[in-house]
C-alpha cells in the first residue's frame, strides 16, 4: 500500500518537474536578446517554407511562367520585390526559396547526423582498435578537404539537381559528426556508469544508445541547429555555380546566379533573394548560440 503511494506521488510530481525543466532551460535560452530575434526569424522561415503556396502574392510565378507583358518591374505595390526577365514576381520565386533551402537542409541533416553519429559512437567504443583505425582514418581523410569543395567535386561528376546536391553536402559532412562524437565517446567510456552497465552484462548496443548517445545529446542538438544554416549556404553556392537546382526551380541560389548575368540594372533579383540567404544563415546561427547557452551547462557537466 505504501509503495502504490509512493508511485502516485512521483507521478504527480512529473508533470511539475518537466514545467520546471522547461522554464529553467527558457530562461538559459532568453537571457541572450539576440537567441530569442533568432528564434523569432527561424519560426518565421520554417512558417514561410511550409505555407509558401498560400501566402504568396503570385503562387503561379513558381514554376513554368511566363508575363512578358509585365518584365524587369522594379519593386512595386503589385510586385514589392519587382519582377525578373520573364514577369514572374521575385517575391514568391524568394518565398518558395525558403522552401527548397529549407527542405535541403533538413533533408541533408537527417541523413549526416545518424550516419555521422552511430560512426563516432562505435569507433569511440573502440578504441584502440581496428575499427578505430579505419572509421577515423577515413574521417580523417574526408574532414582533410574543404566541405565546399568537396561538395563542388562531387557534384560536378553528378548531374546536376537538387538530389545531387544533398547527396553531395551528405558525403562532405557526416565526418564532423563522426569526430565530435568519437572524442565524446572516449571521454565517456571509462565513466563509472558505463563499467556498472558492463559488469551487469549490458548488450554494446545497449550502452552505446541507452548508457552514451543520451550524454552526447546536448553536443549533437547544438551542431545541428547551427548546421542548418550552413547546409543553406552550401546549397545555395552549388546552386549559383549550376551544380544545384536547375532553372525554372525558384531555389535562392539558382536565383541569384541567374539575376547576377544583369546586375546593376536588374538589381532586386540578386539582392533580394541574397538578402534571404543572409537572414536564413543569421537566424539559425543565432538560434544555435541560443541553444548552445541552454544547453552549455549539461554539455560541461
Amino acid at each position: 500500500m505504501q509503495n502504490k503511494m509512493q508511485r502516485r506521488l512521483a507521478r504527480t510530481k512529473e508533470p511539475s518537474r518537466r514545467w520546471e525543466s522547461i522554464q529553467r532551460n527558457w530562461y538559459k535560452f532568453s537571457r541572450n536578446p539576440l537567441s530569442i530575434v533568432g528564434l523569432v526569424l527561424v519560426c518565421t522561415i520554417v512558417f514561410i517554407a511550409i505555407f509558401a503556396p498560400y501566402i504568396s502574392p503570385h503562387p503561379e510565378s513558381a514554376g513554368k511562367f511566363v508575363n512578358f507583358s509585365d518584365t524587369t518591374n522594379p519593386p512595386s505595390w503589385a510586385h514589392p520585390f519587382g519582377t525578373d526577365r520573364f514577369g514572374r514576381d521575385v517575391l514568391t520565386r524568394t518565398l518558395y526559396g525558403y522552401r527548397y533551402s529549407l527542405g535541403m537542409a533538413l533533408m541533408v541533416i537527417s541523413i549526416m547526423a545518424p550516419t555521422g553519429i552511430v560512426l563516432g559512437l562505435v569507433a569511440g567504443y573502440h578504441r584502440n582498435t581496428w575499427i578505430d583505425t579505419v572509421i577515423m582514418r577515413v574521417t580523417d581523410v574526408f574532414i582533410a578537404v574543404p566541405a565546399l569543395i568537396l561538395a563542388l567535386a562531387v557534384c560536378s561528376v553528378l548531374t546536376p539537381s537538387i538530389f545531387n546536391a544533398m547527396l553531395a553536402i551528405c558525403i562532405a559532412w557526416w565526418p564532423w559528426y563522426t569526430r565530435m562524437v568519437y572524442e565524446i565517446t572516449c571521454s565517456l567510456k571509462n565513466e563509472f556508469f558505463v563499467q556498472a552497465a558492463e559488469l551487469t552484462g549490458a548488450s554494446k548496443t545497449h550502452i552505446l544508445f541507452r548508457e552514451i548517445l543520451p550524454n552526447c545529446a546536448a553536443s549533437i542538438l547544438t551542431k545541428m541547429s547551427l548546421d542548418v544554416g550552413w547546409v543553406i549556404l552550401i546549397g545555395a553556392a552549388l546552386s549559383f555555380v549550376g551544380l544545384g537546382a536547375q532553372p525554372p526551380t525558384p531555389d535562392l541560389g539558382t536565383l541569384v546566379a541567374d539575376a547576377s548575368n544583369y546586375l546593376p540594372d536588374l538589381w532586386w533579383e540578386a539582392v533580394f533573394p541574397a538578402f534571404a540567404i543572409m537572414v536564413a544563415v543569421l537566424a539559425f546561427n543565432l538560434f544555435g548560440d541560443g541553444v548552445d547557452d541552454m544547453l552549455g551547462e549539461e554539455k560541461r557537466g
